[in-house]
């Protein structure tokens, strides 16, 4: 009898270990990434471009991770001019951001389609001239400044908030969102707070609105 129970036991364990091995291989699987990739470029702003002093060239490629998590880089530059209250600035040069965002709803049929939100940090490292900054002089009179080129950077958070929509039954999509930025830290020349910071907007202020209007294409 004793023997039998320990035999029992014996195998018990050994059927609860496998078991729980098997368990274990099974959420490995489910776990396992699978390469996907969906790159995008913002035409709309890219199209604003050929019209006015702004001049931005921006594109992303995501990735779903896991269920409804998608990680994004974005990269692009920009070129702009500051002509208000006094001022003649410009400013041009590359910036990166790096960010998940989660789909909120999605399209049964297709997991890319839907909505979704999310958040990303930002970093932009570009040139930057005073030709033009008002002075206030003795007496109350006015007069300017000019500063020579110098190498800046800046550094905010944005989220993003937008939508996905498969055109027809292609591998193409249309992506559209609004992303809220606020500056965290930026870099001064002369202690000047910046006009413009590529790839962030005008900073006069630091919190700003930007808008993206993509063509994707999934991989």
């Amino acid at each position: 009898m004793k023997t039998k129970l320990i035999f029992t036991f014996f195998f018990s364990i050994i059927g609860f270990l496998s078991f729980a091995q098997d368990k274990k291989e099974t959420k490995k699987e489910k776990w396992k990434y699978e390469p996907n990739f969906m790159v995008g470029f913002d035409v709309l702003n890219t199209g604003v471009s050929f019209f006015s002093d702004r001049k931005l060239y921006q594109g992303f490629v995501s990735s779903k991770i896991k269920e409804n998590v998608h990680g994004i880089a974005e990269a692009g530059f920009e070129s702009n001019v500051y002509q208000k209250n006094g001022y003649d600035v410009k400013a041009n040069g590359p910036f990166v951001k790096l960010g998940v965002f989660y789909m909120l709803a999605k399209d049964s049929e297709n997991e890319f389609n839907g909505f979704y939100g999310g958040g990303k940090a930002a970093g932009s490292f570009y040139t930057q001239e005073y030709m033009k900054i008002p002075v206030r002089g003795f007496g109350g009179s006015s007069s300017s400044v000019a500063f020579p080129s110098s190498t800046q950077s800046s550094y905010w958070i944005e989220g993003t908030i937008g939508g996905r929509v498969q055109l027809f039954e292609s591998n193409f999509f249309i992506d559209v969102n609004l992303q809220p930025r606020y500056m965290i830290f930026t870099t001064k020349q002369d202690d000047i707070q910046p006009m413009i910071v590529p790839g962030f907007g005008k900073s006069s202020s630091k919190f700003v609105m930007g808008f993206a209007w993509n063509i994707a294409y999934k991989f």
